[in-house]
């Protein structure tokens, strides 16, 4: 493993984040909130092997130039997302005037990172994006203007582990038939006072997901699925686009879930050697549990978290502080941790579509809001990325997951 060095000319600092229950570095003994390099240099370990669409390494700096760092070529082209980019920014503006972000910042524990801080950057970011011609011309402003504060990552040395999420497109009904027969449920109305410990799946659905009417959750059916693993997968996605029977649409999003952490699927399957390391992927674990339909009642029942959903009427997806994702511009983080509705920027490789046919791994650099979470994204080490609606989206999450460094972007001044 050799070291590259982005241009120092970026002011870096290093948010040793804190856990606001506990008031300590989260997994490291470090006592401060805030690292601060003595030089303003970040560094990423490269790995010079090469990589395949299924198994990205980590962030290379090989074919890029040492200051790619802020140089997001795809807010400008024919097919650039600017506006979005923009439309993503207005929604995080829009959560700072709420009484929920004033509470989130009331006691956030980083030194120099206030809610009106968040908000002047994003701003005058916002202002920089409108009039900058070009992807070096926005980043040279932005270097300028703005300090960069460096998650530590799982390892304390910056090192984030990246994984993609999507809203699904799924045919649903909103009857049971014979051909939809595994139900969505709504938040139970006496949810609140469910004590600990809380059934796990097994106990509200059963292991092949058909309790029906002997379910804790009878009547509280709002759609049924005609695939089994269709449904999980519009509880860990958190969102769904439905196509009913009628031919009309209409969209799902989360309601509440019970209180087991998240549990990998794909890794108790690993753990039993039914599949591969290069076959841990969403297309490959659909392709096992199409191959093997039984092991769905062996491998659902071991997510014991149950996820709640209701209905958004063809609804944004929508994230934790309570505003629409955007694909390619929205992130989830550990909200106790991590600054809500922040302009952020991530470094690492993500999955592309080439002319919407093969998917192909890209060293990117994209400036995102922070906008969401997930049962799965804990610490300072992980981060979700938004990808979209649909198949191409879906193709990108599937395979999304690998290292790379996540960045907060806060006025100087």
């Amino acid at each position: 493993m050799s070291k590259r060095y982005f241009n120092n000319y970026f002011m870096i600092r290093t948010l040793a984040l804190l856990s606001l229950n506990l008031g300590i570095a989260l997994g490291f003994k470090q006592q401060l909130p805030l690292r601060l390099n003595a030089a303003p240099i970040a560094n990423i370990q490269a790995n010079q092997s090469k990589s395949t669409p299924s198994t990205p390494s980590t962030p290379s700096t090989s074919n890029y130039e040492e200051n790619s760092l802020g140089f997001d070529e795809q807010l400008w082209g024919k097919s650039g997302d600017k506006a979005s980019m923009l439309k993503s920014i207005d929604h995080s503006l829009r959560y700072l005037e709420t009484p929920a972000a004033t509470r989130a910042y009331q006691n956030y524990p980083v030194q120099g990172i206030s809610r009106d801080r968040v908000r002047r950057s994003l701003v005058r970011f916002r202002q920089l994006v409108n009039t900058s011609r070009s992807a070096a011309e926005l980043q040279a402003a932005v270097k300028q203007e703005f300090s960069f504060y460096q998650s530590i990552g799982k390892d304390n040395k910056g090192t984030v582990q990246f994984t993609g999420y999507y809203e699904p497109i799924y045919q649903a009904s909103r009857t049971q038939t014979a051909e939809f027969k595994y139900p969505l449920y709504k938040l139970p109305a006496n949810f609140s006072s469910w004590k600990d410990p809380q059934p796990e799946r097994v106990q509200l659905e059963g292991a092949d997901g058909l309790q029906g009417g002997t379910s804790a959750l009878a009547g509280n059916e709002i759609f049924w699925m005609r695939d089994r693993f269709e449904a999980i997968l519009v509880q860990i996605q958190g969102s769904a686009e439905l196509n009913l029977p009628d031919g009309s649409k209409t969209t799902v999003g989360f309601a509440g879930g019970t209180n087991f952490a998240y549990n990998s699927i794909g890794k108790e399957l690993a753990k039993d050697g039914k599949v591969t390391a290069s076959q841990l992927s969403l297309p490959g674990i659909i392709r096992y549990f199409r191959d093997n339909p039984l092991e769905l009642n062996v491998y659902i029942p071991r997510y014991k978290r149950f996820v709640f959903m209701r209905e958004t009427f063809n609804g944004e997806a929508m994230g934790s502080i309570n505003v629409p994702v955007t694909p390619d511009r929205s992130i989830a983080t550990d909200k106790s941790m991590m600054p809500p509705g922040a302009l952020a920027l991530v470094y690492t490789k993500f999955p592309y579509a080439i002319e919407g046919k093969s998917i192909q791994q890209k060293l990117v650099s994209r400036y995102v809001l922070d906008q969401d979470t997930g049962s799965a994204i804990t610490g300072p080490g992980r981060v979700d990325y938004f990808m979209g609606t649909g198949k191409i989206a879906g193709d990108r999450a599937g395979i999304t997951g690998g290292p790379g460094q996540l960045y907060y972007l806060l006025l100087k001044s």
